[in-house]
């Protein structure tokens, strides 16, 4: 599968190497498919991302301002402190030489100058552009019910066995149902007495499930009564509810900027890539 990418040779060794790079995740993705076709799909798609990091190396290799010989010995020096032997970091880089390595170093900051180059041309998000992703992912920015909880925890361990601390988180439940504040018998009872045990606001997912069943079903201000988790045992008070909710757009606005830069970050690279491969010469040898 040797291919020639305008006169210069690419192994198959090396279109190998990328199908095992993308083989675990493409193969999760496209588990349904005939697994004759998958595999024809990816090595097709394998060759199509050799030829095009071969088509920008050609590219920044030809093009663009000189690299600094300062920066590439700084470069290669950096590298070479990984390495115990040299001739390990000659066999990583299939080199025989440090000017060989020094070499591909140099080929490398070309390429990033030539991506960075791509990169910097793009426009930034307009209003309108911002406005429309967030209408069209309002789901992926929507809070799920939030709860505000503390509680008492007495850990079962090597220092505490489970009838010792169900009798302390027990005693804990009798004092406030005598009267006594929740917040008052924390400090007492708890292994976790951090902000009077105040666990914050949490969203189901955060804690254990033995946990949040209790918290999730308790009234605002209600107490809960003594229950077990892989833990130990707690007693839990929601302090404040709050429903699920689509924040406003000021609230993600950072968050959409810097997803749309990426997403036409990659759309013009990918645009510059494929002007690169129209006017290429690739043949199959």
């Amino acid at each position: 599968m040797t291919l020639i990418v305008n006169g210069e040779r690419i192994e198959d060794q090396e279109i190998q190497l990328e199908v095992q790079r993308l083989r675990p995740s493409y193969e999760q993705a496209f588990a349904d498919k005939d697994p004759a076709e998958r595999e024809a799909q990816l090595i097709e798609w394998s060759k199509e991302n050799v030829i095009e990091r071969v088509l920008l190396r050609q590219e920044a290799k030809t093009s663009g301002e000189p690299v600094p010989a300062a920066d590439i010995e700084a470069a290669f020096t950096r590298l070479r402190q990984q390495y115990e032997k040299p001739e390990d970091l000659y066999k990583d880089f299939n080199a025989v030489t440090d000017d060989s390595v020094k070499s591909m170093i140099e080929t490398q900051m070309k390429v990033e100058r030539k991506i960075a180059g791509v990169y910097a041309a793009v426009p930034e998000p307009s209003e309108g552009e911002i406005r429309e992703y967030y209408d069209q992912h309002k789901e992926r920015f929507t809070t799920g019910e939030q709860i505000r909880v503390a509680h008492i925890v007495k850990y079962i361990n090597w220092q505490t066995d489970e009838g010792t601390a169900l009798d302390a988180v027990t005693r804990a439940r009798r004092e406030i149902d005598g009267g006594a504040p929740f917040e008052a018998v924390v400090a007492k009872y708890t292994d976790c007495a951090d902000n009077g045990g105040d666990l914050g606001y949490i969203v189901r997912g955060q804690l254990v499930e033995e946990f949040e069943d209790v918290a999730f079903h308790l009234s605002v201000g209600q107490v809960s009564d003594v229950f077990r988790s892989r833990f130990g045992f707690h007693i839990a008070k929601l302090y404040d509810r709050q429903p699920s909710a689509i924040p406003p757009l000021r609230a993600v606005r950072g968050e959409i900027v810097d997803e749309v830069k990426e997403q036409k970050r990659e759309q013009a690279l990918g645009d510059y890539l494929d002007g690169l491969r129209n006017k290429a010469v690739v043949e199959e040898g």
